[in-house]
């Protein structure tokens, strides 16, 4: 991994402010693989780096994703955060993704490395999703090819959330548990949106969510 280190007479105003948050430390910046380390040259140190997910998602027309995992110290934070349009549902119990059995529509791996040993994980709705079943499911599976408007079960999979119910903005859709996982994905398991309830086939017009997955170094 190429590694690119400057002091701090060497960048510019901003990025001085973002290096004396960290007490003043010098900061490493790992191009490659989009990291940025502080105070220290030991990844395990303090790190964000970015969670991409398949391009069964990321090629959805007005589909947003935002992935990011932050390391500070033994805390391993990975969080995704997904607007569902231009994604599709069908029957219940299908994969969420781009229309036209489109593969790849994982949300991102789980990775020792990456993420650590996952020990709990939540989900939360940030707008009413409209357009596609609104009673979403989150599995884990072992492979990074499921399908669009195919059986999640036709996969190795774990359901990590059960919603049981339609998401409603603001809310957990099961306000018993708000919004935890019930299972939790292993390493280099990915993460899967499934539709569940009326099983709607149909475009997403809306639909936000935030999941976030905590960590610790495996």
């Amino acid at each position: 991994m190429a590694k690119h280190t400057f002091k701090l007479s060497d960048v510019t105003p901003d990025a001085r402010i973002i290096a004396r948050s960290a007490l003043g430390y010098d900061f490493n910046y790992y191009a490659d693989a989009e990291t940025l380390l502080f105070g220290s040259t030991d990844e395990t140190a303090f790190r964000m780096q970015n969670f991409t997910p398949g391009t069964g998602i990321s090629t959805g027309t007005g589909t947003l994703f935002s992935g990011n995992v932050t390391v500070a110290g033994d805390l391993i934070k990975t969080e995704i955060v997904i607007d569902l349009t231009g994604l599709n549902s069908s029957a219940a119990g299908d994969i969420i993704g781009k229309d036209g059995g489109t593969a790849n529509c994982n949300l991102g791996q789980i990775t020792a490395a990456l993420n650590g040993t996952i020990i709990a994980g939540h989900i939360l709705c940030l707008e009413t999703p409209a357009g596609g079943e609104p009673d979403i499911d989150v599995f884990s599976a072992t492979v990074a090819t499921g399908a669009e408007d195919t059986a999640v079960s036709d996969l190795t999979e774990t359901k990590l959330f059960d919603a049981g119910q339609d998401f409603i903005a603001g809310l957990s859709a099961n306000q018993f548990n708000g919004g935890g996982f019930t299972a939790l994905p292993t390493a280099d398991e990915y993460l899967y949106l499934v539709g569940s309830g009326g099983g709607t086939d149909d475009t997403y017009t809306a639909g936000k969510f935030v999941i976030t997955l905590y960590g610790q170094p495996a």
